[in-house]
């Protein structure tokens, strides 16, 4: 039975209640021309003296709680006869501390070949390649595709205490809590069963009737079970897969036993009206006496300082038995302070009854979360949502903190690299998350646990609403908390249907965010927002055929062919995924459960091909190529007009799913040291500046040409802005310079600010330049790269080049003589390098999950000093310049060839296969010096300005002096890796 009440104002309810209304009334009317937060001063104290005078204090006593960390019986029952053999009734044999996990505790079973696992492993090279055999040694046992616990069990296992209750128990009800109880439990006290609860998302609350804990010693026998049964959430769904926090088992947050009083306010939800300035409060009380209750509510809201923002609310109610539904409005005064990214401003409301031993607070903000038209809005303003995922990714205990602190670390960190969203990925963070994420002015994409097949009528089906709603009952107050999907990447040939109704659902039931279907697909009519992966320069199996792969170097593209398909705010889904190469450096931190065998793993591969000297080298290299896929990526998403946001898969490394090394943080969320913050702010923050170029390498006969815009989602428009641009060569002397309008700029993007038309024609040596472009504090750069349209002849260039190394190439090497052999691609053999798919951008998530997708490698390595490209301006790592380059070349494997030869220009391999691969090297021939070109330098080279510049600098090396090659190689050997022409 349900008791409905409206209550708008009630002020005057409880001084009448205490019979000092004249009193009250005189001190707290507030006047007219006081604003609401210089009233609150004056009666703060007031209000709480009165509170305590009226309702008691509300500090929560000790015996109305039992803490129950600490030390458990416990038992494996991997067999799972524990009820027929009624664990329940016995003093199980072994202990456990709590809360923790099986696997923190060191409990269950080593790790082997024959580890059931809660993940899809799609390639099985592990299991079967010779090169793993040494790793599925019983005794030595070390996986590839993702973390390693220490020891790991998926099944039942039970959890047993004794516990003393106290007088004053014995008349009532209590709540057995568990915070973040993995997965299904069940509850027994003494050899009554209570039930069964299977909420990921959520604390498990077992309700114990009042007869079972009389006063006394009582026993508390839990059974946790984390296998995947009838409910299918995915087993790589995030909220349960070994690819991310584990599948573990056991209890890991707060862990209490609460006595219940028999009047209780069970659940509050606050909903927001910003325009009107007002809350609306739907509040639940549970009577469990058995008999009607006359008692008084009590809600009051306070701001800063604790101090109450108007008089309290109060209202008589009558409380029939069971559930008693009450509703309430409350004016939120003048001027609210709102809550946003830029003003995280908090109040709490404070719920209580009379007889209630405590007052229930709920934190809320006053914020909107909408949609208007393609742009998201929060208080009717446009946001930008630049996200990254968190994909339950903790590397020392493998399951999320539940503490403030842990979360206020990571959302600190996100808001460094200029973020201010994250999405839980096929999961829902704890409660602390969302409170770290209020306090900091960060937007929260949350999914209900699972990356599903459904629609078929399963139990996945009910779960997923159960669990949604069990997810916006515990944590919807939070302003942090903004959108909610079913989870990733939905399967089944009903989804459409399914997620329709899911989402109509749920914008029938609660407007205080917004809802989806899924991150991914599909996109229907009924989407408040869409998450798509449509809007990328890289979609999945695009191999060397995706933008920033085949099409040469602009920042001139944008999504407005994609953003145009669809009339909601559209979200990139899952940008970036791209890696860098293993840090062995960050290997000591995995001191907790958790181990990274892969990365031993792979050390073992480099250190056997004799390379792990350079392994810090080649993070380095691959980490500068990565940050410029990043920048590209996230540039296009702000270009933009009209677009809704990001989200980077990820910020921080993901050590699943085939190790993919995709983050500028490793898994603690620490720096890797080649990109810091505010380098990564400068394309990624409130205010972007961006240069749309058409092109970004140029001869000095052209012009460079570029439009100038700007993305601005800042708190306000700026005014008077005077934007300056520079062109400047590599150590900062400025060629050129300009500035634009002075402007306003609003907020929004697609804004433009003026257009840059400078002649490049002094540049007369080849020069790598910079494009700088600055307004007030805010800054952005590209490089470009700049060569003379004619250079100046050699001198004794009595070089043969050739793309063939026939017999003839051979005579002039036998007789002392020089050859550059530049190879076409396609003329190495497969075994030498031919099996190595070549591309500019670095690995997409990694080549073991996407089963060999390309490109295979992460970009070059050199000395930006050697002679060879003394004509080819360069750094030690890939950048536009090496584009053209690396999608006209052939890897070489120097492993076929010599161990002891070093290469003019290194590819830098999959950190998996770690082959030796070269791009250019040199090398004795006989009697004469023999210079290799994996790159194709001669076709096209009237279009291709980059190869004509490289070949000028290897051709003006080799009639240098500084030409002295000393490895040795054989026609014959060299024969040996290219194929026949």
């Amino acid at each position: 039975m349900f008791n409905q009440v409206c209550v708008n104002d009630g002020s005057g309810i409880l001084f009448g209640f205490f019979g000092q209304k004249d009193l009250a009334n005189s001190v707290l009317k507030r006047p007219k021309n006081i604003s609401i937060f210089s009233f609150k001063s004056h009666i703060s104290s007031w209000l709480l003296c009165i509170s305590f005078l009226f309702f008691g204090c509300n500090v929560l006593a000790q015996n109305n709680q039992i803490n129950l960390a600490g030390e458990w019986a416990f038992q494996i029952d991997s067999l799972d006869v524990g009820i027929k053999n009624e664990f329940y009734n016995h003093l199980l044999n072994d202990k456990i501390t709590l809360p923790g996990s099986m696997t923190g505790n060191n409990k269950g079973d080593d790790v082997s070949v024959n580890t059931k696992w809660t993940g899809a492993i799609w390639n099985e090279v592990w299991f079967k390649d010779p090169m793993y055999a040494k790793y599925r040694d019983p005794k030595n046992t070390k996986i590839s595709f993702w973390l390693q616990p220490i020891k790991h069990y998926v099944g039942v296992a039970w959890y047993q205490k004794k516990i003393n209750i106290p007088k004053g128990w014995d008349n009532n009800m209590a709540d057995l809590f568990m915070e973040r109880c993995h997965w299904e439990s069940t509850l027994w006290i003494d050899n009554h069963k209570i039930g069964m609860q299977n909420a990921l998302a959520v604390p498990q609350i077992h309700t114990i009737a009042k007869k079972l804990l009389g006063v006394g010693q009582h026993t508390i026998t839990i059974r946790i079970d984390n296998r995947i049964k009838d409910i299918e959430v995915g087993l790589d769904a995030h909220s349960v897969s070994d690819n991310t926090q584990t599948n573990w088992n056991g209890v890991v947050g707060e862990f209490k036993l609460m006595k219940k009083p028999s009047l209780e306010i069970s659940d509050v939800q606050v909903f927001t009206d910003v325009e009107l300035k007002k809350i609306h409060i739907k509040a639940t009380v549970v009577n469990t006496s058995g008999r009607p209750v006359n008692d008084i509510i009590k809600l009051v809201v306070l701001g800063e300082n604790n101090s109450a923002i108007l008089p309290a609310l109060t209202k008589k109610i009558r409380f029939i038995a069971d559930s008693n539904f009450l509703e309430f409005d409350y004016d939120m005064g003048t001027k609210p302070l709102l809550w946003d990214e830029f003003n995280p401003n908090l109040y709490t409301l404070q719920v209580s009854l009379k007889s209630a031993d405590l007052t229930k607070p709920i934190s809320f903000g006053m914020r909107s979360f909408r949609a208007n038209g393609k742009q998201f809005t929060v208080n009717s303003k446009p946001i930008f949502l630049r996200g990254t995922l968190e994909c339950a990714i903790f590397p020392k205990t493998g399951y999320p903190p539940t503490d403030v602190p842990s979360w206020l670390r990571i959302f600190k960190i996100c808001k460094d690299h200029g973020l201010n969203h994250v999405r839980f990925h096929s999961w829902c963070p704890p409660e602390a998350a969302f409170t770290a994420a209020d306090q900091m002015g960060f937007y929260l994409s949350v999914e209900a646990s699972s990356w599903a097949i459904f629609g078929d009528g399963k139990p996945i089906d009910k779960f997923i609403y159960d669990e949604s709603n069990r997810i916006v009952k515990s944590y919807g107050n939070h302003p942090s908390f903004c959108t909610l999907s079913y989870g990733n990447e939905p399967r089944g040939k009903n989804l459409i249907p399914f997620l329709t109704n899911f989402v109509k659902y749920w914008k029938a039931k609660d407007a205080r965010r917004l809802y989806t279907t899924a991150s991914g697909w599909p996109i229907v009519p009924e989407n408040d927002f869409n998450v798509t992966p449509d809007p990328r320069i890289q979609q999945w199996e695009a191999g060397v055929h995706s933008i920033i792969n085949a099409r040469s170097p602009n920042s001139d593209y944008d999504w407005a062919f994609s953003n145009v398909k669809w009339a909601q705010p559209t979200i990139s889904h899952e940008i970036g995924q791209w890696c860098v190469y293993p840090n062995f450096d960050e290997m000591p931190k995995y001191n907790g459960f958790l181990k990274p065998t892969a990365f031993e793993i792979f050390k073992d591969r480099i250190t056997e091909n004799g390379m792990l000297n350079l392994a810090d080298s080649f993070v380095l290299a691959s980490g500068k190529l990565q940050v410029l896929c990043y920048k590209a990526e996230i540039e296009a998403a702000l270009r933009t007009p009209n677009f809704g946001g990001f989200q980077l898969l990820d910020l921080h490394d993901f050590p699943g799913q085939g190790t993919a090394l995709v983050g500028i943080l490793d898994p603690f969320w620490d720096s890797k040291k080649y990109v810091n913050a505010k380098e990564f702010k400068s394309f990624c923050d409130t205010t972007v500046l961006l240069a749309r170029l058409p092109k970004m390498i140029f001869n000095n006969d052209e012009d460079l040409k570029a439009i100038i815009e700007v993305a601005h989602f800042g708190q306000t428009a700026l005014k008077n802005v005077l934007p300056k641009w520079q062109i400047t060569d590599v150590n900062g002397n400025v060629l050129f310079e300009g500035t634009l309008n002075r402007t306003d700029i609003a907020i929004g993007n697609g804004l433009q600010l003026g257009v840059i038309n400078q002649s490049l024609a002094t540049v007369q040596k080849a020069s790598q330049l910079k494009l700088n472009l600055m307004a007030n504090d805010v800054k952005n750069s590209w490089d470009i790269f700049v060569y003379p349209k004619t250079n100046p002849p050699l001198l004794n260039d009595n070089i043969l080049v050739t793309q063939i190394l026939d017999k003839a190439a051979n005579k002039i090497l036998e007789e002392g003589g020089k050859v550059l052999l530049t190879l076409k691609k396609g003329s190495v053999k497969v075994g030498s390098g031919a099996e190595v798919a070549i591309g500019f951008s670095s690995i997409f998530w990694n080549t073991s999950w996407t089963n060999n997708q390309a490109p295979h490698t992460l970009g070059i390595l050199c000395n930006p000093n050697h002679p060879a490209l003394a004509e080819y301006p360069t750094q030690y790592h890939s950048n536009w310049q090496w584009w053209d380059a690396m999608s006209h070349s052939n890897a070489i494997n120097m492993g076929k060839l010599s161990p002891t030869l070093k290469p003019i220009v290194r590819v830098i391999d999959d950190w998996v296969t770690a082959k030796p691969l070269a791009l250019i090297f040199e090398c004795k021939v006989g009697k004469g010096s023999l210079l290799v070109s994996g790159i194709d330098l001669l076709s096209d080279r009237d279009n291709r300005p980059e190869a004509e510049q490289l070949l000028y600098s290897l051709k003006k090396y080799m009639t240098s002096s500084k030409f002295l090659p000393s490895e040795v190689l054989t026609y014959q050997k060299l024969q040996t890796i290219l194929i026949s022409q």
